[in-house]
């Protein structure tokens, strides 16, 4: 096919866990012969999205203002469709492509759907029940369902939502989760960890960002942490802190100046997956870790009341335990002293794929969408 003929498809990052989840995509995309992937970087997150970008040998062919970060929502949601909006009229792409849930990712199907452009949903169908857990990221992605021309939905789980949501069958993908794509294939390379990574018996990956843990939860919660590390003296704690202002303050208040207790700077991407392998436990309240940990046989404790991922928790990978200092000190102490209930979740389980999410996405793309007369929208409900 010549430029002209290519389908091309506007690729919307604009954090870094949509660029660890998108970048199988846009590979294959690129090489697939019939199609042109055009990266559209938001900027949510900044120098953590270029971070990414880098780590996949990537280059946005568009960089467009997310907004100001201390702004409410509203406004940063009508600024960013607004530019994506912009942008779209001079991609004028065949087709829009997002992963997840966050503002970037609602804007650019919303600036999509005013525009009649098919929105092509990555990680498709995650819910929790509860708009306010994750907020607004639960409202996002059901917001995003109702005009998505194809939903991949990474798991049968995620596709029994969409079907209960009344989606079209036709419209629903059951792919497995990209990002099981992008560990495997840095996982068999047995990156380093961090230069600061612990050489303890017994390190703990810690991450923690989300808006609803700010304040007294997440207060709760790494005190807890810091408790328990005081408590053994063969264990240490690797903390890549989030550079959210409102994440950041409580962990330096909390797990500063303690001889065990590594704050480090944002890592990136082939460090995350060294530290994974090396580490002990990995506690997060990360939706990506929940998925990745399981696949390296790493136990994970969530940091949050409820998940949207429960695949890894019926496999017995994942606990969830909130943010409350008794619960965490507790579940931590049991895998710590029980090492029958350590080993148990200790074990590869791939709930979430086998590594070709990316690929059955490119050839439904042009399976399903790819066509003389694409189908009509028809509105859920």
């Amino acid at each position: 096919m010549t430029g002209a003929q290519l389908l091309r498809c506007a690729c919307v990052v604009g954090t870094r866990p949509e660029v660890i989840k998108m970048a199988p995509v846009i590979q294959r995309l690129a090489s697939c012969g019939w199609a042109q992937p055009v990266i559209v970087a938001t900027g949510q997150q900044d120098e953590l999205l270029g971070q990414a970008l880098d780590d996949f040998s990537l280059r946005p062919d568009l960089a467009i203002p997310y907004g100001e970060k201390s702004a409410t929502l509203m406004p940063i949601l009508a600024a960013l469709a607004a530019r994506l909006d912009a942008a779209f009229e001079t991609i004028r792409p065949g087709v829009v492509i997002g992963q997840g849930d966050t503002t970037s990712v609602f804007a650019a199907a919303l600036a999509a759907f005013y525009r009649k452009v098919p929105f092509v949903h990555v990680e498709a169908g995650l819910r929790t029940g509860d708009l306010s857990a994750p907020f607004p990221e639960e409202f996002h992605r059901r917001a995003i369902a109702v005009s998505t021309a194809l939903h991949c939905a990474p798991t049968e789980t995620a596709a029994a939502h969409l079907r209960k949501e009344n989606i079209a069958e036709e419209r629903i993908l059951l792919c497995g989760n990209t990002v099981i794509d992008s560990l495997l294939e840095k996982a068999v390379q047995n990156p380093p960890p961090p230069a600061n990574f612990p050489g303890a018996l017994r390190t703990i990956l810690l991450t923690a960002h989300r808006r609803e843990s700010f304040g007294e939860p997440l207060r709760q919660a790494l005190t807890a942490i810091r408790t328990f590390v005081n408590l053994t003296p063969d264990t240490a704690v690797f903390f890549p802190v989030h550079p959210n202002p409102a994440a950041r303050s409580l962990a330096y208040e909390v797990l500063a100046n303690h001889e065990r207790i590594v704050l480090a700077e944002p890592i990136t991407y082939s460090e995350i997956v060294g530290a994974m392998q090396r580490a002990w436990l990995i506690v997060t309240d990360s939706g990506g870790l929940q998925e990745e940990g399981p696949a390296l046989g790493k136990p994970v404790l969530v940091l949050r009341d409820v998940t949207e991922r429960p695949e890894a928790v019926v496999a017995g990978a994942v606990r969830v335990v909130g943010t409350s200092r008794a619960r965490v000190f507790q579940s931590l102490m049991d895998l710590y002293r029980d090492s029958r209930a350590y080993a148990r979740m200790a074990r590869p389980v791939f709930p979430y794929g086998d590594g070709r999410a990316a690929q059955r996405i490119v050839t439904a793309l042009r399976e399903r969408l790819l066509t003389p007369v694409a189908t009509p929208l028809r509105a859920a409900g």
